[in-house]
C-alpha cells in the first residue's frame, strides 16, 4: 500500500508542476486557457475559481486515469473561435509567446528539482563517512592501491578543481559520473599518518552500464565498517555454525579480516569452487576468543554462484550530518539538477549510439519499486527520489521528438529559420514517428521493469 501511495502522490505532484509551468506562462502570455486538467478519462472532480485573471475562465479537473495530464488552450485549429477572443487565441501568438508556453513544463520540473535539493541540503541527511571499505579482489581499487581504512578528502576529474567530500554519497556520485563518463578520477586519501593522492582508472572500465554490478567492478562498494555479526536469520547457516549477534570476526578460513567489506567479498567468493566448503572461523564474543565451523550456504545472485550465512554482516558505518545554509544549500541544488540533467542526457545519447545499454532504461514499475523504498527510508530519501524523476521527466520532455514539448520546440525552431511553420501533413507524419518512438521506449522500459523485479 505504501508503494502504491507513494507513487501516486509522487506521480501526482510531477504532473501537477509540469502542467502549472504550461499554465502559469500561457496566463501571462495573454492566452485563454480553458482546462487545466491533472489526469486523463472522466473528471472525478471539477470546479472553477471564483477569482481569476482578466479573460480567463478556466475549468479544473482531475482524471480518472492519473498517468499524465494537460492544459487546453483556446486554439483554432482545435474549433471555432470567437472574433472578439482570437487574439487570446494559442496559435496567433508571437513565436516567442508559443516557445516560452511550451517549454515552461520541463522547465518547471527541473525547477522543481533545484527547489527539492536545496530543501534537502537546508533539511540535512546523515550520511556515511568517507571512509573506504576494503577494495574487492582485482577490482580497479584494488589495483590502484586502495587498502582499506583511509578517509577520502576530496575528488576531481582530469583538468578540474578538487570537490571536498563530506560523505560517502559524495564519492560514490563522483566515481558514478567518472564511470559513465569514462573519466578518470583522482582522489585525496588520508590514511592517518599522511596524505596521499590516488588516482582511479575509471577510463579502463570495459562497460559504462550503471548496473548493479558496476561498483564491483570499481571495488568500493561501501563505506568501513567493523567486521561484527548482526541480526542471525533462522535456519540459515550463521544459526547452524552457532554466530551471535554482536560477535566480530577476527579471522575466515585463515586469512584475517580488517572489515566489514572484506567478510562479506570473502562469504560471496567461498562458492567459487562450488558448493561452500566448512571453514574455521576466530570470532571474539564478551572479550573471548571462540573457535567455529562455519560453512556458507550455496546461493544465486544474477547468474553467479555465491556464499551466504543468513546474517547481517557489518556494523553500521560512521554517520555524519550532512547540512548547507541557505544560499550553499540553493547552490548545490541547482549543481545537482545541471549533472543528473546532464549525465540523462548523455546517458541517452550513448543508448542511442549503442555505446550503453538499453537495460539502463526504467519504466512505471520500477519507478513505483523505488517510491515505496525511498519513501519508507524517510521523507529525505522520498524528496530526493522525486528531485531524481522531476530532472528525469524536464529532460524527457526536451528531447526533440514530435509527440513532446522538444518536439514543439523543434517545430518552431524551423519556423524560426524558415519563416513558416511545418505543413499539416508533415505533423501528421511526424506526429506518427514520435509515438511510433515513444512506444518502442515504453515497451523497453516495461521489459526492464519486469525483468528487474520478477526475472
Amino acid at each position: 500500500m505504501l508503494t502504491v501511495i507513494a507513487f501516486v502522490v509522487a506521480l501526482g505532484v510531477l504532473i501537477a508542476v509540469h502542467e502549472w509551468g504550461h499554465y502559469r506562462v500561457a496566463v501571462a502570455c495573454g492566452v485563454k486557457v480553458l482546462r487545466f486538467s491533472i489526469g486523463f478519462g472522466r473528471g472525478v472532480l471539477r470546479w472553477k475559481p471564483r477569482r481569476q485573471r482578466a479573460g480567463q475562465d478556466t475549468e479544473f479537473s482531475i482524471g480518472l486515469i492519473p498517468l499524465g495530464g494537460y492544459v487546453k488552450m483556446l486554439d483554432e485549429r482545435e474549433g471555432p473561435v470567437d472574433p472578439a477572443e482570437r487574439h487570446r487565441a494559442f496559435n496567433t501568438q508571437p513565436l516567442s509567446s508559443r516557445a516560452l508556453i511550451v517549454a515552461a513544463g520541463p522547465v518547471a520540473n527541473l525547477l522543481l528539482a533545484v527547489l527539492l535539493y536545496a530543501v534537502v541540503n537546508w533539511w540535512g541527511v546523515m550520511e556515511a563517512r568517507p571512509v573506504l571499505g576494503s577494495p574487492v579482489a582485482g577490482s580497479l581499487a584494488a589495483q590502484a592501491g586502495l587498502q582499506g581504512g583511509e578517509v577520502a578528502r576530496a575528488a576531481a576529474f582530469e583538468g578540474e578543481a578538487p570537490h571536498a567530500l563530506r560523505s560517502f554519497e559524495d564519492l560514490r556520485w563522483m566515481l558514478t559520473r567518472g564511470a559513465l563518463d569514462g573519466r578518470d578520477v583522482l582522489l585525496t586519501l588520508e590514511d592517518g599518518r599522511r596524505t596521499r593522492e590516488l588516482r582511479m582508472p575509471l577510463s579502463t572500465l570495459p562497460s559504462r552500464e550503471a548496473d548493479a554490478q558496476l561498483f564491483r567492478r570499481i571495488g568500493l562498494n561501501s563505506p568501513w565498517t567493523p567486521p561484527v555479526i548482526g541480526e542471525v536469520m533462522k535456519g540459515g547457516a550463521a544459526e547452524r555454525a552457532g554466530l551471535r549477534k554482536g560477535d566480530v570476526v577476527v579471522s575466515a578460513g585463515g586469512a584475517a579480516m580488517g572489515d566489514g567489506q572484506q567478510l562479506r567479498e570473502w562469504i560471496r567468493a567461498s562458492a567459487q569452487a562450488g558448493t561452500p566448503a566448512a571453514s574455521t572461523w576466530q570470532v571474539r564474543r564478551d572479550g573471548q576468543l571462540l573457535t567455529l565451523q562455519v560453512q556458507p550456504d550455496l546461493a544465486n545472485d544474477g547468474g553467479h554462484r555465491i556464499g551466504r550465512i543468513a546474517a547481517f554482516v557489518g556494523a553500521a558505518p560512521e554517520m555524519t550530518l550532512v547540512r548547507y545554509g541557505p544560499v550553499d544549500g540553493l547552490v548545490k541544488g541547482a549543481a545537482k539538477t545541471w549533472e543528473v540533467s546532464t549525465l540523462t542526457l548523455r546517458m541517452m545519447g550513448r543508448m542511442v549510439m549503442g555505446e550503453a545499454s538499453l537495460k539502463n532504461l526504467s519504466g512505471p514499475l520500477t519507478i513505483a519499486d523505488y517510491a515505496g523504498k525511498s519513501a519508507s527510508l524517510g521523507m529525505v530519501q522520498y524528496l530526493m527520489f522525486i528531485a531524481l524523476i522531476s530532472v528525469s521527466l524536464g529532460v524527457l520532455n526536451l528531447l526533440p521528438l514530435p509527440v513532446l514539448d522538444g518536439g514543439h520546440l523543434m517545430y518552431y525552431l524551423w519556423e524560426a529559420v524558415t519563416g513558416r511553420g511545418v505543413s499539416d501533413a508533415w505533423m501528421e507524419r511526424l506526429q506518427r514517428g514520435g509515438v511510433a518512438v515513444l512506444l518502442v521506449m515504453m515497451s523497453i522500459a516495461l521489459f526492464n521493469d519486469v525483468t528487474r523485479l520478477f526475472g
